[in-house]
């Protein structure tokens, strides 16, 4: 298939942001910290479970990848998720949220420019500044602004480990199965909040409390363990694979932009789950972001290194 990796990008976009409605409403009962938490240790252990029954090889790691697996699975999956989650919980708007965590290409492209002293071609910043702009219009930002300075933090730290996500990702996974890179990702980061949050403190009364999802469904009332299900498997482990997929075909600046696609689709599902119409300017802003997007899928970027 041609555009694969694109596919891979936007399936992974469309499962997170799907999830984003779900663990909104599970962070009205449990803090960002335990949901990072609960999240990274299940889906390790599920995704481990699997490969002892079927998949033995993709546990196979080397002593030489120790120091990079520590900072992916702490940066790129721990650190995220606490970030977007802890921004959300201190009652920042979900659009701030996401257009700061969207930061994330700048930096991807400063770092491959600067640092690595490779090329990034003029449309790739070009569809950068277009793509965030069209964020910028599709969250509105501006309404209902709501200043917090530890949830600001959190977001815009959720943006330089959004960076490291997809630039460590595309060089550990460049040789390996998307699973076993998942895998490790997610033993890292469940390891690292074992640590940081004793697991015998874990507010285990979540499980039985009740939640309302709200939308078509509001005023039907689902147990925590079965919405607590759904954040860990549609929305950890099945676009984690599709992401970590598509890195493994194109750049890690090509790949972020993609990505920008999230608070789009997660727009959209707010529009038809929550009844939230769009206005002309969110819908400009929308287009603005495919169109940034699609130069950026064209763009001759290559996240090259001396």
């Amino acid at each position: 298939m041609k555009h694969r990796g694109e596919l891979y990008l936007f399936l992974g976009a469309l499962t997170f942001s799907v999830n984003g409605i779900v663990s909104t409403v599970v962070l009205e009962h449990m803090s960002a910290f335990r949901l990072a938490q609960i999240r990274a240790i299940s889906a390790f252990l599920i995704l481990t479970l699997f490969a002892l029954l079927f998949r033995r090889e993709l546990l196979k790691f080397q002593r030489r990848d120790i120091s990079l697996a520590l900072a992916y699975g702490i940066i790129g999956f721990a650190l995220v998720n606490v970030g977007y989650f802890l921004g959300i919980e201190r009652g920042l708007p979900l659009g701030l949220v996401l257009v700061l965590e969207f930061t994330a290409p700048i930096w991807i492209a400063l770092w491959i420019k600067y640092v690595r002293k490779g090329f990034v071609a003029k449309d790739m910043w070009f569809a950068i500044v277009l793509s965030l702009l069209g964020l910028l219009l599709v969250t509105k930002i501006w309404d209902g602004f709501t200043f917090d300075l530890l949830g600001l933090v959190g977001a815009l730290g959720s943006a330089f480990a959004l960076t490291g996500y997809f630039l460590i990702g595309e060089k550990f996974g460049a040789d390996r199965h998307p699973m076993g890179s998942t895998i490790i990702g997610l033993g890292v980061a469940g390891a690292f909040w074992a640590i940081v949050l004793p697991i015998w403190n874990f507010p285990t009364a979540i499980f039985t409390t009740k939640m309302d999802i709200h939308g078509y469904l509001a005023g039907h009332l689902f147990p925590g363990w079965l919405l607590l299900l759904w954040v860990v498997v549609m929305g950890t482990i099945v676009p984690y694979l599709f992401v970590i997929s598509g890195l493994r075909l194109l750049s890690a600046s090509k790949s972020s932009v993609i990505g920008m696609l999230e608070p789009v689709l997660a727009g959209i599902f707010a529009w038809i789950w929550l009844n939230q119409s769009w206005d002309s300017i969110q819908l400009v802003g929308a287009a603005i972001v495919l169109i940034g997007i699609y130069l950026a899928d064209r763009s001759k970027a290559v996240a090259t290194s001396n």
